[in-house]
């Protein structure tokens, strides 16, 4: 069929199981095809096809309600529901997003981009359903990495307790991003092996019904005999001990034993949990093999080989310049040790692990459980490094606040993916760290200008011992500049002066220096004298050279690509105002109070205004009576 025909999913309802996968085909097709230019995550749709296809066909979208944990597998869904003439944007500015987004279609009930929430908004969801009397089937999907998250453990808890009609669908392809860790994991590696228990339990039930009860004694002992074979069957029961009726394991890529198990899911009463096994990048040889996590998402590629599309001779990695700062310090330093929630791939902990299996520790999808490892390894006159991209960091803020910072633990956090992301879009912009962190006692917070001051950086906080210290560090690569051979320590709170200058001063780091200096040389031609400071430290601010610079009245420019409520520039605010000095002018560029959406993050930038362009404006307005003096 034509796959641009497709308006809704009603459609489905009329095909057989052999049009059914020839449609999985076709979309496995296109898909490869359109993210081989547009790039995006590969690997969890072409594993989620019939999955999606069978879920549709049996339920009744949007009546029926379809919650994607984490949501980067809800490509197929998306061409199902009517947008399949979108994906030549997909993750581009004003395209389509990569994840279920409400304003795009009926269809997308939740949006996420985190892990592990689809259980919770789905008892959220099954609460209303039943205050409101209402009739519908709730249906969150969840990958058997989200599963590891505490939310949807503390979720499963709370579902199985209320013992509320829902289908919870675990998607299990033995991956989250990198492969799966952890005991959970392995209490799902020992059900994929043990085979369906269900059918046999019932069919056992079945046969003890027709044997007529001698005195009674068989018939009393049926039920707990039945019982008993989940624990022969199915080696722990852990989902059927919390509650809920366990299906599977499941051939996710067969639409028979979805359908059939999908039918049994929609009669039962109470929670059920369906146990689907899918493969990982299923129909493109390079991401069915791939085990490292490489196919998850990525940018684009050739069909073909699967080569990857990278420019040739770029610089470093801002995640491998940091990781492997700390692993060639970790040779001369045993205290260190790294950890990972889940992200050993993303974060460039590769070599470390390698290197230092014994001091390397991916702890899977639970941000709150890592920062608090960190807090305790630090308590022990280690020195763990924490690394953990800025969007994921959010889901951890109470352990930093209460474990490491109240007891003034010396943990380093890799803060990576720091300001805006690009492609992935809101969910996972990095924006909020500074504003969140900031506030918190004790805390350091550094963001380099280039990988040489980061690899100083990093020097810093690991010799760094009165306390957590964070460094922030962007996504995507270096300035390819030259670097030091010899690492060096910067004095905690010292800014460095780029460029000198009499009528206004730029106080700017990391990625927002080079569109500060740019300004300033225009601003130069214009006749005007502009100082530029690398604010290298964010916390604590070098208020030496603060105070030197409101002593010769200088306007004050802050920018930053980070939140402005509670940020960098509000920390100069906040300064001049305690220390007295008397109607200074300072004006803050960043990002404004609202949530920035999937692009480039040049397009990014323009849209919200942190250009050279504005920057000069800026400068030009706080100082009028200084232009083109002679």
């Amino acid at each position: 069929m034509d796959l641009f025909s497709i308006q809704d999913p009603t459609f489905l309802k009329n095909l057989s199981k052999e049009e059914l996968e020839t449609l999985s085909s076709d979309i496995r097709k296109f898909l490869i095809g359109k993210l081989s230019s547009t790039g995006g995550h590969i690997g969890p749709n072409l594993g989620v096809v019939e999955l999606t296809l069978a879920l549709h066909k049996c339920f009744d979208s949007p009546k029926d309600k379809f919650l994607w944990d984490v949501g980067h597998q809800s490509y197929v869904h998306k061409m199902l529901t009517g947008r399949i003439d979108q994906f030549d944007t997909l993750r581009q500015y004003k395209g389509l997003c990569g994840f279920p987004k409400q304003n795009e279609s009926e269809h997308d009930v939740w949006e996420t981009g985190h892990s592990s929430t689809s259980l919770s908004a789905a008892m959220g969801m099954a609460i209303a359903r039943d205050v409101k009397k209402e009739d519908s089937y709730i249906v969150p999907i969840i990958g058997d990495g989200a599963l590891t998250g505490g939310m949807a453990l503390e979720a499963l808890n709370h579902i199985g307790d209320e013992q509320k009609d829902m289908i919870v669908v675990l998607n299990d392809n033995e991956m989250s991003i990198a492969p799966n860790v952890g005991a959970l994991h392995n209490v799902l590696g020992r059900l994929r092996t043990a085979g369906k228990y269900h059918w046999v339990k019932d069919e056992l039930e079945y046969i003890l019904k027709k044997i007529p009860a001698v005195g009674g004694k068989l018939a009393t002992t049926a039920e707990r005999v039945k019982d008993s074979l989940k624990y022969l069957f199915v080696s722990g029961m852990f989902f059927e001990e919390m509650g809920f009726t366990y299906l599977g394991p499941v051939d996710g890529h067969d639409f028979d034993d979805l359908f059939e198990n999908l039918q049994y899911a929609k009669k039962t009463k109470g929670p059920v949990l369906l146990h689907v096994i899918t493969k990982k990048g299923k129909g493109y040889q390079p991401a069915e093999t791939d085990k490292v996590g490489t196919w998850h998402g990525t940018g684009p590629y050739k069909i073909d080989t699967g080569d990857l599309i990278k420019p040739v001779n770029q610089p470093p990695s801002w995640s491998s310049l940091v990781s492997e700062t700390v692993r060639k310090l970790a040779r001369e330093d045993e205290r260190i040790v790294a950890i990972t929630p889940a992200m050993p791939v993303g974060s460039k902990l590769e070599g470390f692990a390698k290197e230092f299996p014994d001091r390397m520790f991916d702890v899977g999808i639970a941000e709150q459980h890592a920062t608090t490892v960190a807090a305790g390894i630090a308590t022990q006159g280690m020195k763990p490094f924490l690394a953990i991209y800025s969007t994921f960091l959010q889901r951890a803020y109470d352990q930093v606040v209460h474990d490491i910072c109240r007891q003034n633990l010396n943990v380093f956090i890799g803060i990576d993916r720091s300001g805006l992301v690009g492609a992935d879009g809101e969910t996972h912009q990095g924006v909020f760290d500074i504003a969140f962190l900031r506030h918190l006692p004790n805390i350091v917070i550094m963001m380099p200008k280039d990988e040489n001051e980061g690899q100083h950086l990093v020097n810093t906080a690991i010799h760094y011992n009165d306390g957590p210290i964070a460094l922030r560090y962007p996504r995507g690569n270096g300035l390819g500049v030259p670097m030091d051979s010899d690492l060096k320590q910067i004095p905690i709170g010292k800014w460095e002066v780029l460029k000198e200058g009499q009528d206004a001063a730029i106080l700017t780091f990391g990625t927002t220096i080079p569109m500060a200096l740019d300004a300033a040389n225009q601003l130069e031609q214009q006749g005007m004298s502009i100082k530029v400071v690398n604010a290298r430290f964010i916390k604590p601010l070098d208020e030496k050279m603060l105070a030197d610079i409101f002593d010769q009245n200088l306007p004050v420019l802050t920018i930053e690509e980070a939140v402005l409520q509670g940020g960098f520039g509000s920390a100069v605010l906040e300064f001049a105002q305690e220390k007295g000095f008397k109607n200074p002018v300072i004006d803050r560029m960043g990002i404004p109070d609202r949530f920035i959406e999937h692009g480039s993050v040049k397009e990014l930038l323009k849209e919200i205004g942190l250009t050279t362009e504005n920057v000069i404006d800026k400068i030009q307005t706080m100082t009028p009576k200084k232009q083109k003096r002679a």
